[in-house]
């Protein structure tokens, strides 16, 4: 009998293991998916970078071999934009923030299903797809090249180089000019090569500079389901290089000169002046006489001056005309080029007419235009139509010309005449003739005679009317501008107003403000007035982020602009309490020992996240102390001992309990508070009653072990009845009647 019950235990036991054994859990799986397919597991997924947030872009979906419902789970690396969310029933994948091909081209998730027991996670990659978003970029602003005015028609002077950022037909950029009936150039679509157009040839002294506008277009291509082409457009400024192909000319022609009775050799009869007609790099002149002197008059080659050789009594002509030659001198002392005038010099003798100024009409003491501020340097006044007479003979008809008024911004020539010459004003210093500074110029032409008793003198008024250009950027009265926003502020809050002036009148002189950067999406400006506010839908969170920076531009109505840089600050409110990880805390505390307690702050700024620790009630009373700032709990001084603990508490269980309070330093001020549960005990003790403590907060260790013990019961179970098993075997050999096989065969009935 004691043998059959043996038997008996070991069938059971062996029937138990069969079907604890048979009793399998699998784990769930995605479904396998190809390239285009919608549900699966994400894998070979690709997304347009102009999908719209919100759009379903995709189903997980798997099952469980046991049928068990599953639940589907998507994240993300640590410290990466979240694009994507999944709903955990339905598997419905949606997108959740706008995607940017240019900026990242692949998002890497983790995907996984679980049956409440098992769970599968994988990682796979999502592509984003090129949408046609980007307009070319012009590279190496701003476009300032200079050209040699002989430069031949069709030849090339520059290559300008737009980049866009998008794929395929859209990433692809053909180049062509803004139409103008006055163009010089042209430009190859594919290179962007711009040549001096056939059959065109360049002036310096027409027109200096050119402004040609190039347009940069991409092969166009789709944008939220619509065929899109983006352009844009630079402007290139050619300056003319000046080269020698224009010969000098005289200015203030006809010359007259006078010899009086009273002259001597060496006096000065006229100063002739002609100038290089190639202003951007002119050659100096040299000047000559080459016919009519008869030896009677010199000239200073570097001057013009002409000069009295003799005195008036040899004079055998009350007339001579002179012929002088005003040559260019090129590198080497070579003369390049010339001009040729007549100075007309007569002989008198009386003084008995002042000079006089003439217009067009007659005697003329008034002379007014109009024209643009800024002419360059060296420009003639061509507006003014002025002649100056003296009808005196010789010497009483040499007579000085010089201007009273803004100093060194324009001179006249000649300096000094003799009987009669022609006035040109010319401009010396262009930044003295600015309509911003004045509207209106006006100067005092003098004409006094140099060489007489009574120096008869006569004046004109010289007026000039300017007219504006836009000659100036707008200027912020800032080159920064900071600001501080308390957060939670409400959309549309006042963060900070811009101003930038534009001296130009008119058009020219209104501003239209805009932000841009990186920080600027938050943020609008009013175009008028320049007042910065916060996006109607902002939020301001300093916990997220306190610090914000972009630019401000302020634009004329032609595109000249100013920049400034605005710092924007978001100021942490005191919007969140301390909280303890725990409500109730279980601490043991070894005499002479303390134990710490700790609360989080998730404000960002001190002192609205500076936590004040103090204890709110205590069983017993009296019995801790605890530092406010760190937060440490100790026992009073004077409970040294378990003796003196117990004689505290008349009981055996020494577990003394006591409320925490943690309260932040802000304005206004949050608190919380948690339990804190104390075991007391000595050294030893401690550290046991320690462990177990830590093992109850621990439980998964706590089931790891009772797993390990579980298993090994099970492996010993195992182990004997193995043993029994083959024990029993032998014996049926030797007895094949006995009672073992008997019972195995009632048990297989």
């Amino acid at each position: 009998m004691k043998e059959d019950k043996k038997t008996h235990a070991l069938v059971f036991l062996l029937l138990l293991l069969h079907y604890s054994l048979g009793q399998s859990d699998y784990a769930p799986y995605f479904y396998d998916n190809v390239a285009g397919s919608t549900s699966g597991n994400m894998a070979f997924l690709s997304i347009s970078e102009d999908t719209p947030v919100g759009t379903q872009v995709y189903i997980l979906n798997g099952t469980d071999p046991e049928g068990d419902p599953v639940r589907y789970g998507l994240t993300f690396e640590k410290g990466s934009t979240e694009y994507l969310q999944v709903d955990p029933k339905s598997g419905n994948v949606t997108l959740v923030q706008e995607l940017d091909r240019e900026t990242q081209d692949e998002i890497s998730v983790v995907v996984s299903i679980t049956d409440g027991r098992n769970r599968v996670v994988e990682r796979v990659r999502v592509f984003v797809t090129d949408a046609n978003d980007e307009p070319p970029a012009f590279q190496n602003l701003p476009f300032i090249i200079n050209v040699p005015e002989d430069t031949a028609p069709g030849s090339s002077v520059y290559r300008v180089h737009a980049v866009d950022k998008d794929l395929g037909s859209g990433g692809s950029v053909s180049y062509h000019l803004q139409s103008s009936p006055f163009a010089k150039f042209t430009i190859d679509g594919h290179s962007g090569i711009l040549r001096v157009k056939p059959g065109e040839t360049l002036d310096y002294e027409t027109t200096p500079t050119h402004f040609v506008t190039v347009i940069a277009k991409d092969g166009g291509g789709k944008y939220k389901d619509k065929k899109q082409v983006l352009t844009s457009t630079a402007t290139i400024t050619v300056n003319v290089l000046d080269a020698q192909d224009m010969p000098p000319s005289f200015i203030g022609t006809p010359y007259f000169g006078y010899i009086y009775e009273v002259s001597v050799p060496g006096s000065e009869i006229y100063t002739v002046y002609a100038k290089d007609g190639d202003q951007g790099n002119p050659n100096s002149i040299h000047y000559s006489i080459i016919d009519g002197s008869d030896g009677v008059f010199d000239i200073n080659g570097t001057s013009g001056c002409i000069t009295l050789a003799t005195h008036p009594s040899f004079l055998k002509n009350e007339l001579y005309e002179i012929k002088v030659r005003a040559s260019e001198v090129g590198s080497n002392n070579h003369q390049v080029d010339y001009d040729i005038t007549t100075v007309t010099v007569r002989v008198v003798d009386l003084n008995n007419h002042p000079p006089t100024f003439y217009g067009e009409n007659g005697p003329q003491s008034k002379f007014e235009v109009t024209m643009f501020e800024h002419p360059p340097a060296g420009e003639i006044l061509r507006g003014f139509k002025i002649t100056v007479n003296d009808s005196d003979q010789g010497a009483n008809a040499k007579f000085k010309l010089r201007l009273v008024g803004p100093s060194r911004v324009l001179r006249v020539v000649p300096q000094t005449v003799l009987n009669e010459a022609q006035v040109t004003i010319i401009v010396e210093d262009t930044s003295g003739i600015d309509y911003e500074k004045g509207s209106t110029l006006t100067f005092k032409l003098l004409a006094v005679e140099i060489d007489t008793p009574e120096r008869f003198s006569a004046t004109a008024d010289i007026v000039i009317n300017l007219l504006d250009t836009n000659d100036n950027v707008p200027t912020f009265t800032s080159e920064y501008y900071i600001a501080r926003v308390p957060e939670n502020s409400p959309g549309g809050s006042r963060v900070v107003s811009v101003t930038a002036n534009d001296p130009d009148s008119g058009a020219w002189g209104e501003v239209k403000y805009t932000i841009y950067g990186s920080g600027s999406d938050l943020f609008t400006i009013n175009p008028s007035s320049g007042l910065i506010s916060t996006q109607p839908w902002t939020s301001l969170d300093a916990e997220v982020r306190s610090k914000y920076n972009f630019y401000v531009k302020a634009e004329d109505s032609e595109g000249k602009y100013g920049l400034a840089e605005v710092f924007v600050t978001v100021l942490d409110m005191n919007d969140h309490p301390p909280e303890f990880d725990e409500t109730l805390v279980e601490k043991t505390m070894i005499i002479g020992m303390p134990v710490k307690v700790e609360a989080m702050d998730d404000d960002a700024e001190s002192p609205n996240n500076v936590i004040e620790y103090s204890i709110m009630t205590a069983d017993p009373d009296n019995a801790f102390d605890i530092n406010a700032d760190t937060g440490e709990i100790k026992l009073k001084p004077f409970i040294k001992s378990m003796e003196i603990v117990q004689n505290i508490t008349k009981q055996k269980d020494c577990r003394w309990s006591l409320v925490v309070q943690a309260r932040d330093r802000g304005s206004p001020s949050f608190s919380t508070t948690a339990v804190v549960n104390i075991d007391i005990t000595e050294a030893i003790k401690g550290r046991i009653i320690s462990y177990f403590m830590g093992l109850s907060r621990r439980p998964m260790m706590i089931i790891g072990i009772l797993s390990s013990v579980v298993t090994s019961l099970i492996l010993l179970t195992i182990c004997i009845s193995t043993v029994l098993y083959c024990s029993a075997v032998k014996k049926s050999r030797i007895h094949p009647e006995s009672n073992y096989i008997k019972v195995i065969r009632r048990v297989k009935m």
